[in-house]
């Protein structure tokens, strides 16, 4: 081989051990160009997800009870739903699908977008539940203090009936007990009992409403037992029907007035104490005790 040959094959045996060396050198750049793009992306579709899962979770912390608004409610579930589905996607997304990835990621911001608008109208009606709540408590206050009011009204209105009652309500002012033979005159002896007068005085009061009344005597015995001369003599009394002894009418005309009433002894006396109890328009007007001895 002449020496020209065998120098150009040296220079073409080089050349292309150059070319090699370059091509080996670009394909080692484009894979470090490479990786670092998957890099890249890798970060970024995490970024992407960590994105989406706090979006997932600011849609769990409004509680749909605290949402006064059926409509609100299910947009908002609507989205939440939404966004779950996203993420779900872009977990199973391949990291090397760019498109797909640059679509969720506009996704992600119109989803955002939405959201803020759901915030402003939850924040909305919230200032106005809390108005609403405050107006509410502020009426129920009024009105407390109005039911109070009016309780108190009705009970001064109620002690003024009571004592509006009370002053015109009648008085027994003198009350004696006189034992009777059968001639009518006083006794003091047991045996010679035949009859009792019971002599009172209804006191003055021009509160009282004038008319036609009737005094109930109800004598009760030592043994606690009523005594009635018939079993249909009964009044009322505080919504009750009460056994009296003795009735009498009477006109009364604001003034003092003085009467008898009388007992014929029929039966044999117990030996004690009584009580005699004057009634006249369903009140209590005076209670005496007396005592019959042997």
């Amino acid at each position: 081989m002449n020496k020209n040959k065998y120098i150009a094959l040296i220079i073409g045996i080089v050349v292309l051990a150059l070319c090699v060396c370059v091509l080996v050198f670009i394909n080692f750049q484009q894979k470090n160009e490479i990786k670092e793009i998957v890099e890249q992306m890798e970060f970024e579709k995490e970024q992407l997800e960590e994105e989406y899962e706090e979006l997932a979770v600011q849609f769990d912390g409004y509680q749909t009870p605290d949402i006064h608004n059926d409509s609100l409610v299910e947009l908002l579930s609507q989205e939440k739903q939404r966004v779950q589905d996203l993420l779900e996607e872009l977990r199973i997304t391949k990291v090397t699908n760019a498109r797909r990835i640059a679509e969720l990621k506009k996704e992600l911001a119109t989803v955002r977008q939405v959201m803020v608008g759901y915030v402003q109208q939850i924040d909305s009606l919230d200032r106005t539940n809390k108005r609403l709540v405050a107006e509410n408590l502020q009426v129920k206050q009024q009105y407390q203090e109005v039911a109070r009011q009016a309780q108190q009204l009705e009970e001064e209105r109620t002690q003024l009936a009571e004592v509006v009652s009370r002053a015109s309500m009648l008085e027994i002012t003198h009350f004696q007990m006189i034992p009777l033979n059968k001639r009518d005159r006083k006794t003091t002896i047991y045996n010679q009992i035949q009859k009792l007068q019971f002599d009172y005085t209804v006191g003055r009061n021009i509160t009282n409403k004038p008319g036609l009344k009737t005094l109930y005597m109800r004598i009760t015995r030592p043994d606690g037992e009523v005594m009635q001369k018939s079993i249909d003599h009964f009044f009322r009394f505080e919504n009750n029907e009460i056994a009296y002894s003795v009735s009498k009418e009477f006109e009364y005309a604001g003034e003092e007035i003085s009467g008898a009433m009388y007992w014929a002894v029929e039966e044999i006396l117990q030996i004690g104490w009584y009580t005699a109890d004057f009634f006249v328009d369903g009140e209590l007007i005076g209670s005496f005790p007396f005592q019959i001895k042997q």
